[in-house]
């Protein structure tokens, strides 16, 4: 049996790994820890947890934390994870962070964050944690790079496609629009119910934090530099996670086609599910799921590709449990289905 830990564990991310490990057949929850006023059961935090959790949730403390798990999920706020993360790799201990801290080179990671990262060391050897491209990669991890959950719908929407050298790469754009959770359990009055409810905004226009993320990845995909265009926008609904992307084609294609190039892209992976021609996906088709659901029409010359996910799940902590079964050696859906 696994012993894990969640560092973060009050936060919405934090939160929802909590509530997929209470379930799961091959693991110990042994340590919860949280910025807090006073350290007390997560069931008192979290009526919810009552008869199923009583585990004490403590101040942070990675060093004492370390020594009752075998692997630890940071759900932390950015720029703390590099902190935090190399206590746990010292003692050898696997280690999944949400957060956007590993994700991205150091360089890049400075100029998207304000912030020299300081952890260097470390983070050329984490692993991208998106298992529908790195599986075999995730298995040896010993430190693994979450998706944000804007990207892990943008990067299976359109990677299959640029893979295929079918799509121009100049041409890729992005609409995004997100339920209020994406940007975590904080005091913020942009996200107060009177400004997102019967609201609706665009935001860090084709200046996200994700986009170099985005960027990353479709540029290892296509063996060459892409840069998409990506606006992300504010919904009024708690979860979820609707893009829309469109991308210029260069062959001739049509709907069918292009299905069958994503249906045999994601062949045996089984949390991407391709819609039949005619149908396209929509937010409570996967709201509470690990699924990140797809479809596709060509118009002319574009294609267009139509993703859901839920972004606490996919989106983050069911994806991070999706990487911990895999490095576990586990079933890959263990816990999420």
């Amino acid at each position: 049996m696994l012993k894990i830990g969640v560092a973060g564990a009050t936060g919405y991310a934090g939160e929802e790994v909590i509530k997929i490990l209470i379930n799961h057949k091959g693991v110990e929850i042994t340590e919860l820890s949280a910025v807090i006023e006073k350290e007390e059961p997560i069931a008192s935090l979290f009526p919810a947890f009552k008869g199923s959790l009583d585990l004490i949730c403590r101040k942070p403390d990675p060093e004492r934390m370390s020594k009752n798990v075998d692997i630890v999920f940071l759900a932390l706020p950015h720029k703390v994870s590099m902190d935090i993360a190399p206590v746990f790799l010292k003692a050898g201990k696997i280690v999944i962070d949400l957060s956007a801290d590993y994700r991205l080179g150091a360089d890049i990671y400075k100029i998207w964050y304000g912030i020299e990262h300081k952890d260097k060391d470390n983070i050329a050897n984490a692993v991208y944690g998106l298992p529908e491209l790195y599986h075999d990669r995730i298995k040896k991890a010993k430190l693994i790079a979450n998706p944000g959950c804007y990207p892990t719908g943008a990067i299976l929407g359109t990677a299959p496609i640029l893979s295929a050298k079918a799509a121009d790469k100049d041409s890729v754009i992005i609409d995004s629009k997100s339920g209020a959770t994406g940007a975590g359990r904080k005091p913020d009055l942009a996200l107060s119910f009177s400004e997102v409810n019967e609201n609706l905004k665009a935001y860090k226009v084709n200046e996200h934090q994700h986009k170099p993320e985005i960027n990353k990845i479709l540029s290892e995909v296509a063996q060459e530099e892409i840069d998409v265009i990506f606006t992300p926008h504010l919904i009024p609904m708690n979860r979820g996670i609707l893009s829309t992307i469109y991308m210029k084609l260069k062959k001739p294609l049509d709907t069918k086609g292009a299905i069958d190039i994503y249906r045999k892209f994601y062949s045996g992976k089984p949390f991407v599910r391709i819609y039949d021609e005619g149908k396209l996906p929509q937010i409570r088709d996967v709201a509470f799921s690990n699924y990140c659901d797809i479809g596709l029409k060509v118009t002319g010359k574009t294609l267009i590709a139509i993703t859901c996910i839920d972004n606490l799940k996919k989106g983050a902590a069911g994806q991070a449990v999706q990487n911990m079964n895999i490095i576990a050696g586990l079933d890959e859906t263990e816990g999420l289905i």
